[in-house]
């Protein structure tokens, strides 16, 4: 039988819209920075694939691209102008490795913001001296949680008024739903079936980051990846959630067959895909290697720290005990995953678990 990819939060496949708009590129294979007839056609191809970027995100403000989510992290945690780093208790591994002197924020364990940074905990934080710069993903990439909401949101209102910047990293987010109101955002083009090895750090005003010469109006050295940049735009405007062939019922449909025969873990309000669901019985290895074997691709957890031993620390920050993370894996959906798919997950699943 054919194999089933559900591990989509690790990385999509390529859109056959990306790949094409790739092949494209690559005969333009001039330096964008160069000032001939070849470099300025080049530069043109950029700056349309940078402005086609901007429209599909509905944004407003400076597309700098980068060689990923990774980096644009480091970008913009790194040489944001403020005096000190706020972030989450769940964020992806990236951003502690980009801020690694952090102030730590812990999450709110009931009332409606169950799930979502501590808003107490973040005024007692934005009132010390210093700006700061406040960094919370939209969606954990771990369990499904959605951290920021879009519209009006409270911590984001509260960062601004106390002069502060706002960072989202909308890696598991950005081409599904709409971004949340930040001063930065960061954007995976693989994540939403573009290609590996770009990415974009989204700026209100290129005013809020220290320059470092170099490419990208001076914030990002390096020549710049052409055929990735048509690939993003390219997988951008193809379409989001709403033009997969999977409709948000059937992914809950989902969700709620996981729930019977396991333990669904749904800190806060949830995203429909990703989901991370827990067995009764199985470590999650032993769950990997008996559905592996049975033609599906999934994973436990970010695909960073899937391969190691020690606990999760977003699952550990959502308050979730060690033995019942230990049991816990992540099924992630995409733009090609097809009802037959989930049903057959289902039937699967339900096989696994009663073992």
């Amino acid at each position: 039988m054919s194999r089933i990819y559900l591990d989509h939060a690790a990385t999509t496949p390529l859109r056959p819209e990306a790949a094409e708009a790739m092949r494209e590129g690559f005969a333009l294979w001039a330096n964008p920075s160069s000032p001939h007839a070849e470099g300025r056609k080049a530069r043109a191809a950029l700056e349309d694939a940078r402005e086609r970027i901007k429209a599909a995100l509905a944004w407003d403000g400076e597309v700098i691209l980068t060689s990923g989510a990774s980096e644009a992290l480091a970008i913009g945690l790194g040489r944001a102008k403020a005096d000190r780093r706020l972030i989450s208790a769940v964020e992806h591994d990236a951003v502690f490795r980009a801020a690694p002197d952090a102030e730590v924020l812990p999450l709110a364990c009931e009332g409606e913001g169950r799930g979502a940074v501590d808003l107490e905990a973040l005024a007692e934080a934005l009132a010390r001296p210093g700006r700061a710069v406040v960094a919370i993903q939209s969606i954990n990439s771990e369990t499904g949680t959605v951290l920021l909401p879009f519209g009006p949101n409270p911590a984001i209102d509260m960062v601004r008024s106390a002069d502060g910047l706002f960072l989202a990293d909308c890696s598991q987010s950005a081409g599904k739903v709409p971004l949340p109101d930040a001063d930065l955002a960061v954007v995976s083009a693989h994540k939403l079936g573009g290609p590996i090895g770009i990415g974009a750090l989204l700026v209100k005003d290129l005013a809020m980051l220290e320059p470092s010469g170099g490419q990208e109006r001076g914030y990002r050295p390096g020549t710049e990846n052409l055929p990735a940049a048509l690939g993003f735009a390219a997988a951008l405007e193809a379409g989001g959630v709403e033009a997969w062939p999977t409709t948000y019922s059937q992914r809950y449909e989902l969700k709620d067959a996981l729930d019977c025969h396991g333990e669904l873990l749904s800190p806060g309000t949830q995203c429909s895909h990703i989901l991370a669901v827990a067995s009764e019985r199985f470590s999650a290895a032993v769950l990997l290697i008996k559905l592996d074997a049975l033609g599906f691709a999934i994973s436990a957890g970010s695909a960073c720290s899937s391969g190691t031993l020690r606990q999760s620390r977003a699952l550990a920050g959502f308050g979730i005990a060690p033995d019942l993370a230990a049991r816990t894996v992540r099924v992630s959906i995409g733009w090609n995953t097809s009802p037959a798919e989930l049903e057959a997950f289902c039937n699967a699943w339900v096989e696994v678990a009663q073992g």
